[in-house]
């Protein structure tokens, strides 16, 4: 609890620093298990169905490649670039992300449960049923992106921010907040876990429209 005279405060979401270094291009091929990719940049590829489990990226970037049914389970990505990916299915399951920027991308359905997602930036774009169960979420910032139906079933969400972005149908169901800022989103709409909202922030206007939905959680009846 705040002290009197001060105000509580909202831990800020620690940004990456990502520096790429001078990239090598990728001169084609598919991914390999396990593979280890190091200053490395694909650009333009089809890598829809391709087999990168466990495969490691650190300094790369992927730009405005497919990645439709791209198993990518366990992987690892390091100060790396994501930008203008696009696809379908990708599998990302436990896979771990650490200061990356996912920027621009159009995905649907990807795979993100069980993964740990570290100083990571989601700018732009547009990702429909975004699958997070279970992930772990600390100083990662959403911004200026639309997520629809995303999944954050049973996440662990530390210093998280949702600024200038729609959240359609968002499940928050046995998530755990700390110092998660939902006050810049454009559009919130929580399908389900209003219940788990503990250790979020929102803005008054929000909580005007979350309050039909905070009632009947708590067994409120609101009759006029």
């Amino acid at each position: 609890m705040a002290r009197k005279g001060q105000q509580e405060t909202v831990k800020a979401a620690r940004r990456p620093q990502v520096r790429l270094p001078e990239l090598a291009v990728w001169p084609g091929g598919g991914l390999e298990p396990d593979g280890d990719y190091d200053g490395v940049e694909f650009a333009d590829l089809d890598l829809a169905g391709e087999e990168g489990v466990g495969a490691r990226f650190l300094d790369c970037a992927v730009r405005r490649c497919a990645l439709d049914e791209a198993g990518l389970a366990k992987a690892r990505f390091v100060d790396s670039v994501l930008e203008g990916v696009r696809g379908v299915g990708t599998d990302l399951s436990e896979a771990s992300l650490r200061d990356v920027e996912l920027v621009d991308a159009r995905l649907g359905g990807v795979q993100l449960h069980g993964a740990v997602l570290e100083r990571v930036v989601v700018r732009g774009g547009k990702i429909d049923y975004l699958n997070l169960r279970k992930a772990r979420l600390r100083d990662v910032v959403f911004e200026g992106c639309v997520l629809v139906e995303p999944d954050f079933g049973g996440a662990v969400l530390e210093r998280v921010e949702f600024r200038d972005c729609a959240l359609r149908g968002v499940d928050f169901s046995g998530a755990r907040m700390t110092d998660v800022d939902l006050r810049a989103t454009g559009v919130l709409e929580i399908a389900r876990g209003v219940d788990a909202l503990a250790g979020a922030v929102i803005s008054p206007s929000q909580l005007f429209d979350l309050a039909p939905a905070l009632a009947a959680q708590v067994g409120v009846r609101v009759v006029p």
